[in-house]
């Protein structure tokens, strides 16, 4: 597992478990000492996890052992058929699309995919999408809309990439009309920030009736770095611009700026993937029932979104 600084002493811990259970030969002293270090461990982390700074959960939000959108994919849905391209340029695999089955009931999905080792990161541009993934996000949109179907979206990306090719190809135009699409969109959407949610990349595709938040998730108009980069000219100074964007997920569930903040194990998400898909789902769940009572989303999800400008 990849050890975050902050996380140096429960390594330490973790190493003399694993140690003494190496040399366990049923000694009744030496399965004391592993229980009660166990024990420690769990407390150390929870005290660790408490008191994050925004810079330490922009850390834990960017873990790459978090679980991706490939993986609530796999845990939660059934029958999964993805979909690819968009029709107009190429497939962008920053961006993962398709239709399956979420506890009985047919939904489209939409996510950002940042990748996993090295090489997969590349391929995905770590989840940084071009236009084309979010014109295929619209297209995808289009087709929810005209078989009835709610939109179930995952959000994770530092934001849209910034490339020359990207900007040649109409990044902000993209960008603007998959909101725009999403506003539009006649069904129900519950979007959830599953790690980085990153300024208009990820606003395209959190553009919800319903926005759930992991508790060590960030969610911001820019990334730290590239704020430091403007507002001080140093970008050594990311976690104090952290402290100032208000990224947290506590932050903005005051702001009401996101509906729910969903609980994560001891340790954070990456400590126990299965833990928190099971938990997102249920999640997922509830906002689906509250909405399929729902009339008017277009207008539900339109007031949502200017009363944030009005309660600013």
């Amino acid at each position: 597992m990849i050890v975050l600084d902050f996380e140096r002493s429960v390594y330490e811990l973790d190493s003399k478990i694993q140690e003494l259970k190496n040399l366990n030969t049923g000694d009744l002293s030496l399965i004391e000492d592993i229980k009660r270090l166990g024990n420690k461990k769990k407390k150390l982390l929870r005290k660790i996890y408490s008191e994050l700074t925004p810079w330490q959960k922009v850390q834990v939000a960017r873990h790459q052992e978090r679980p991706h959108t490939a993986d609530y994919i796999k845990g939660l849905l059934d029958d999964f058929i993805p979909l690819a391209g968009d029709r107009l340029f190429r497939d962008d695999v920053a961006v993962t699309a398709g239709i399956g089955k979420f506890r009985g009931i047919s939904v489209a999905i939409l996510g950002h995919e940042k990748g996993r080792d090295t090489e997969d990161r590349i391929k995905h541009n770590f989840g940084m999408p071009h236009p084309e993934g979010y014109r295929k996000a619209c297209r995808v949109m289009d087709l929810a809309d005209k078989f009835k179907l709610p939109l179930l979206t995952f959000v994770d990306t530092a934001g849209a990439y910034p490339g020359v090719g990207a900007e040649e190809r109409g990044q902000a135009e993209a960008i603007a009309k998959c909101i725009d699409k999403a506003l539009r969109f006649q069904n129900p959407i519950v979007a959830t920030i599953i790690g980085e949610g990153g300024s208009g990349g990820a606003l395209a595709l959190a553009t919800a009736n319903v926005v759930l938040m992991l508790e060590h998730s960030i969610y911001s108009v820019i990334t730290p770095e590239g704020c430091a980069s403007i507002l001080y000219r140093d970008p050594e100074k990311a976690s104090e611009a952290a402290n100032a964007l208000r990224l947290t997920a506590q932050d903005l569930i005051k702001f009401k700026m996101i509906d729910e903040v969903i609980e994560e194990p001891t340790g954070g998400a990456h400590r126990d993937p299965e833990s928190t898909i099971k938990s997102i789902g249920e999640k997922l769940r509830v906002a689906l029932f509250k909405l399929s009572n729902m009339d008017n989303l277009v207008s539900h999800r339109h007031e949502k979104f200017l009363n944030m400008s009005r309660n600013c």
